[in-house]
């Protein structure tokens, strides 16, 4: 099993986030992975880590999560690996709960949001989006 952790879907799946059931509660299981030092697309100067960028993120996060009738569910710092390998861990967990992947599409083009989100690509090296229905 190859793993790569990234910032942004490609468009391929993308493409599949759009296809079929959109209207159904999703939870989105996020394994996050920091960058040492925050890097803004802007090119500023700063000197937090990857983990307090993202930090500002996850607390501006909530009311956009809440805008569009989702919130957070988990969030813990990964400790140990308990079973199988991989080459290297991730730094966080994190579950929200959306009430549709619409809602969840329809907070990331929120304008508001996307000035929260660069916080977010400032402080993540990668991550995984595992989407998950009960």
């Amino acid at each position: 099993m190859r793993v790569e952790n990234k910032v942004i879907p490609s468009g391929e799946q993308l493409a599949g986030f759009l296809e079929g059931d959109v209207d159904t509660p999703i939870y989105m299981v996020n394994l996050l992975k920091f960058k040492e030092k925050a890097e803004y697309a802007d090119g500023r100067e700063t000197s937090l880590s990857g983990a307090e960028a993202y930090g500002i993120y996850m607390n501006e996060v909530v009311a956009h999560l809440a805008k569009v009738g989702a919130k957070p569910v988990f969030g813990a710092t990964v400790s140990r690996l308990m079973l199988g390998e991989v080459e290297e861990l991730w730094d966080m967990v994190a579950i929200a709960k959306y009430p549709s992947r619409h809602a969840m599409l329809q907070m990331m083009q929120d304008p508001a949001y996307l000035e929260s989100e660069q916080h977010r690509s400032a402080g993540l090296a990668g991550q995984l989006n595992i989407e998950t229905k009960v």
